[in-house]
């Protein structure tokens, strides 16, 4: 469900979502341009040497982008499938590749973490369809209202979004980070953090993350269907909460161990409800979880600098986000549909533009809209 609804649900609210003010001081930096016309590069790693490694997810391309600007698409997906999150680790990358689910059909689900080597093979390492099919992590998880709102008072509530259910069998792995011989993925689709050993392919649930629920505000448009029609929710719920799905969007190792997840609820962000998005801390050994900061724009991607500093992409709300330790805020840098933030040795590089010219890239038409995604490197 959430393959589909994540980023048509942002989109459809972007136009009303004014960015969340940063707290305390702010600057705008200078950056280096250094790839441009990406189709939805949503996810990016930096490696030695400063070269980049690129997922052009919609279009199911990974690209390897050198710091003169020079690139190569090395691994292309099958037609419809994705390629998302990526990292690099000891001269191999890491990268997640995946297909919905298709009309509903769990069996039609799949989903792989694989490697390529500096020959351009590749090996396929870890099966999430398979192991989200035979434990469905959140599917004890309840979402949507507690069962003190009538059943006559959600007559009038759509079939879709649903007004409750438990977890559903739909995996997209969306964002991983590679430490010794694990790799920790988040699964925006099992709303969990999963650990695959990278030598044996073996999966396990390191942690749930938690429903993000919010009081329904009255006159709160909500989508019914894919073609972006709205209906106002009834009156009914008005004032009660809604227990949203968490939708992890990225996973970082911070230097004090512990993961750092960005989180992209499920369901509106306009301004009835403002920014909801959140980055948790897990507990890398016990799978304990705790929200760090909240009320964040869409965050869709992290980086973790070597003193605590946290950079987060606020693609929505048009900036990148910087935190101290201590979870204090400042707008980083102010530039547009910001997807993904990587810090290496010092800088800060990023995707932007992320969704510019999805329309229909391929078509022959010149006044139709072109990829328009870029790299960049931002001097701090």
């Amino acid at each position: 469900m959430k393959r589909q609804l994540t980023f048509i649900a942002c989109v459809a609210a972007a136009t009303m979502v004014q960015a969340a003010p940063a707290f305390g001081s702010s600057h705008n930096p200078d950056y280096e341009e250094m790839a441009t016309g990406l189709v939805s590069p949503l996810h990016l790693a930096v490696g030695s040497g400063e070269t980049v490694r690129v997922s052009q997810d919609f279009a199911g391309i990974l690209t390897r982008v050198e710091h003169d600007g020079e690139r190569e698409d090395i691994h292309t997906a099958e037609q419809g499938w994705e390629v998302a999150g990526v990292d690099i680790h000891d001269g191999i990358t890491y990268f997640l590749e995946s297909t919905g689910a298709g009309q509903g059909d769990p069996a039609a689900l799949q989903g792989y973490l694989k490697s390529i080597d500096s020959k351009g093979d590749v090996d396929t390492i870890a099966n999430f369809a398979d192991y989200e099919r035979k434990h469905n992590p959140d599917g004890d998880q309840h979402y949507g209202f507690e069962p003190d709102v009538s059943d006559k008072c959600l007559t009038g509530w759509p079939a879709f979004p649903p007004a409750r259910y438990t977890g559903t069998v739909d995996s997209h792995p969306y964002a991983l980070a590679i430490k010794g011989n694990t790799a920790y993925v988040a699964d925006a689709g099992m709303n969990a953090i999963l650990k695959v050993n990278l030598t044996s392919g073996a999966i396990s649930t390191l942690a749930v993350l938690p429903p993000r629920p919010a009081k329904v505000p009255a006159g709160l448009q909500i989508p019914v269907d894919m073609q972006g029609n709205t209906m106002a929710v009834p009156e009914c719920v008005v004032g009660q909460k809604y227990a949203f799905e968490p939708v992890p969007t990225d996973v970082e190792i911070g230097p004090d161990g512990w993961l750092y997840v960005t989180s992209l609820p499920g369901g509106p962000e306009g301004p009835e409800m403002g920014p909801r998005g959140a980055v948790f801390k897990v507990n890398p050994w016990n799978g304990d979880t705790t929200v760090w900061a909240d009320h964040i724009l869409s965050p869709t991607g992290l980086a973790v600098a070597d003193n605590g500093e946290i950079y987060v992409a606020s693609l929505f709300g048009g900036e990148i986000l910087k935190f101290t330790c201590d979870a204090e805020r400042s707008r980083f840098l102010s530039v547009n549909q910001p997807a993904d933030v990587e810090y290496r040795d010092g800088d800060v590089f990023a995707t932007v533009d992320a969704l510019m010219g999805l329309s229909d890239p391929s078509a022959p038409d010149a006044s139709a809209p072109k990829p328009a995604g870029r790299v960049i490197e931002v001097d701090r």
